[in-house]
């Protein structure tokens, strides 16, 4: 376990996704903090379009951050069966860490079935298409956005650094804009989301031929790592407060560093948006169809709508025959990107 340096500092070491040893700030610093200087839309998409990235501070009301937290506590944690998970994109049951944190994060807030998770699922919602988010997302996009996708995280998966963008994206490649955000005070080693500045302008490989997520994701992996080396890129982790919003480019390199402090949550949501005038491009090859619904004046896309017969069929048979559909879509994915 890394340990704390001084508080008189403020800063924490931790290893990068290069496994070197990093320092990252303890807590938010007012005094010295540069994105509390970020006031005009101006400002927001200045520091965004240079960095590939921005945070907002104190972007949701801390009451709904807690009401969210409430709710995954009494409707999503206690539920012992299948719900589709960030990583994967299949249906798993609650991976718990020791301490008792989900660790297989949600994947699509707003595709859960309503009769059974009510109010978690409209608090999420409430969140991610909060007016204040519509308003930085429009800023920077210049026209609204739509989701695509959204998540939900407890405990830290550690994920690996990557582009968003070999994965989904808008038609128009580069332009898909996500947020992270925190709904309790992010500790420095539980999972800290981190970015690469700058890393938005390096063209990487497409997702395909020896690149594949099918069958050589830990090819593409390996490639994004040795990318940071050889621009010598470095790791920002900024500390991040609830209520506070990372914004951050398709291009850009991001996930989240190692647990060093497992006893501590990192409750947070993530959703990605296309531009209104675009579609979702998935895996850099294939357009995806939207299945669009309005929540809070903003277009959120249902790929795998719970509310629907048609899909609740489709995740049982994924839940009953999960090898054998996984490697269907594996083989499906491939015949896509080849």
């Amino acid at each position: 376990m890394s340990d704390l340096m001084t508080s008189t500092n403020n800063l924490y070491q931790i290893k990068s996704p290069t496994v070197e040893e990093i320092e990252i700030p303890l807590t938010v610093d007012s005094n010295s903090d540069i994105y509390g200087n970020l006031k005009t839309p101006d400002d927001i998409r200045n520091y965004y379009e240079q960095n590939g990235y921005v945070v907002i501070r104190n972007l949701i009301p801390s009451e709904l951050c807690d009401v969210a937290r409430q709710f995954f506590t009494t409707e999503i944690k206690p539920y012992q069966q299948y719900l589709y998970r960030q990583a994967t994109a299949n249906p798993e049951k609650h991976v718990l860490t020791s301490h008792g944190y989900m660790l297989n994060s949600l994947l699509n807030i707003q595709d859960l079935n309503t009769k059974k998770f009510p109010n978690f699922k409209q608090t999420g919602l409430s969140i991610l298409t909060h007016e204040n988010i519509q308003r930085v997302v429009s800023g920077i996009l210049g026209e609204p956005g739509t989701i695509i996708q959204t998540m939900y995280f407890e405990g830290n998966p550690a994920t690996w650094a990557h582009q968003d963008t070999y994965y989904l994206d808008s038609t128009e490649i580069g332009r898909m804009i996500a947020v992270w955000v925190a709904v309790e005070d992010i500790q420095p080693g539980s999972g800290r989301f981190y970015v690469y500045p700058g890393s938005h302008t390096i063209d990487m490989t497409s997702n395909g031929g020896d690149f594949d997520i099918a069958f050589n994701h830990s090819r593409y992996k390996q490639l994004v790592i040795d990318i940071i080396k050889k621009y010598q890129l470095k790791c920002h982790a900024p500390a991040l407060k609830k209520g506070d919003a990372f914004f951050w480019n398709s291009k850009t390199i991001h996930g989240s560093l190692e647990t060093s402090q497992s006893e501590y949550s990192r409750s947070s949501f993530t959703a990605h948006y296309v531009p209104s005038s675009t579609k979702h491009l998935q895996y850099q090859k294939r357009v995806r169809k939207f299945n669009l619904k309005q929540i809070n004046s903003m277009s959120v896309d249902h790929p795998k709508d719970q509310d629907n017969i048609k899909n609740q069929l489709m995740f049982y048979l994924e839940t009953q025959f999960p090898q054998q559909i996984q490697y269907l879509k594996r083989l499906a994915i491939k015949a896509i990107v080849k």
